[in-house]
């Protein structure tokens, strides 16, 4: 998938944290998310000493879901995959003929995505927007980007697209804000974000309020920056998808879980496989039913036009030599006569033949 290509969505199936540290349940997971129609399943790629300090909190959702006693740094370390972890899912995904992706958060997972498994591009999720660090890491690598913007404003997601034009670059400025945004302002170096990155549209809640979404930022995004844009979603149920998917969203992510009762921080806000099979679907029919925007006629109702449109009729029977007037001419059904736009001309006109009742004028 070329991020800056025209083509149908790129679904992607958000296992994240959703195998609760079993490869049996990861597996799972990933034939679900091949049978239910997506196109990749991502994962999540860290070192929970390397993601959390010891005092970190945990958000409200996962202290609902989790408890509140555990804490964020506990809470990961049940649900990392070690390197050889993600590797066996990465072969089992190329069994399944379903794209392996994942978003990593730290230096070294990201190096081992992209040096070990070769990954061609790479999904950070929303917190690391401001991760200038690990942004930089990733576009010094070349690698394409997907970038979830949840918790930002505009001037967030520029200062992270900044350090992305910095990192594709060569310069010779050392990295620091000043560098960062004379890349930005450079038309060659930010055109190739172009090539590179694609913007996700997210509000980081879970579940996400319905009149949260905002759906409309994606047009916002798309307008400020000119890149590919989707959607990242974490409503209930699947209209919100869909409707992202209509709106123009090249890209739709949604967390996929086997059952929403099962525990973990993740699971009471993802679909279950029939849900996320149906998300597809509708999503597949939206891609279908938006066209290419030229009003023509679609082939499916060329025919019908003969059917439901009118034409000059003789209201009663004319003979040859008399005048059209309003007594004698009307419109009916069906279009194969002359066009009822016609009917000013007509009016006054002199019959060159006779007409039937209800005959069509030629």
């Amino acid at each position: 998938m070329s991020l800056h290509a025209k083509q149908r969505v790129y679904v992607i199936a958000e296992v994240g944290v959703n195998h609760n540290g079993s490869m049996d349940l990861a597996r799972q997971l990933v034939t679900a998310a091949k049978e239910s129609g997506a196109d990749a399943v991502k994962f999540q790629s860290f070192h929970p000493e390397a993601l959390v300090s010891r005092f970190a909190d945990k958000a409200d959702y996962q202290k609902a879901t989790t408890g509140a006693a555990e804490s964020q740094i506990d809470m990961l370390r049940k649900l990392a995959l070690s390197h050889a972890q993600q590797q066996a899912l990465y072969d089992f995904c190329r069994e399944q003929n379903i794209a392996f992706l994942s978003s990593p958060f730290d230096a070294d997972s990201a190096r081992f995505l992209i040096e070990r498994l070769r990954l061609p591009r790479l999904k950070l999720g929303s917190g690391e927007i401001t991760n200038a660090p690990l942004l930089l890491q990733i576009a010094r690598t070349g690698s394409e980007l997907i970038l979830s913007t949840g918790m930002s404003t505009l001037a967030d997601v520029e200062d992270a697209l900044a350090v992305l034009a910095y990192g594709y670059s060569v310069s010779d400025q050392p990295p620091g804000r000043n560098a960062f945004a004379a890349a930005f302002r450079d038309p060659v170096r930010r055109g190739v974000l172009l090539e590179k990155v694609c913007l996700l549209h997210c509000v980081t809640e879970y579940p996400c309020p319905y009149e949260d979404v905002n759906l409309r930022a994606m047009d916002t995004l798309a307008a400020a920056f000119g890149l590919p844009v989707g959607y990242s979603d974490h409503t209930p149920g699947i209209a919100v998808p869909i409707a992202a998917a209509a709106r123009g969203a090249q890209i739709i992510e949604k967390h996929l879980t086997l059952d929403r009762n099962l525990p973990g921080p993740d699971h009471s806000a993802s679909l279950e496989p029939a849900e996320f099979a149906a998300m597809v679907t509708g999503i597949r029919i939206v891609e279908q039913a938006l066209g290419d925007g030229v009003k023509i006629p679609a082939r499916c109702e060329v025919g019908n036009a003969l059917v439901a449109r009118k034409s000059l009729v003789a209201a009663r029977a004319v003979t040859r030599g008399e005048l059209f007037g309003l007594d004698n001419l009307v419109t009916k059904r069906p279009g194969t006569g002359r066009s009822p736009m016609d009917y000013w001309d007509w009016l006054g006109r002199i019959a060159d033949r006779d007409y039937g009742e209800d005959e069509v004028l030629e």
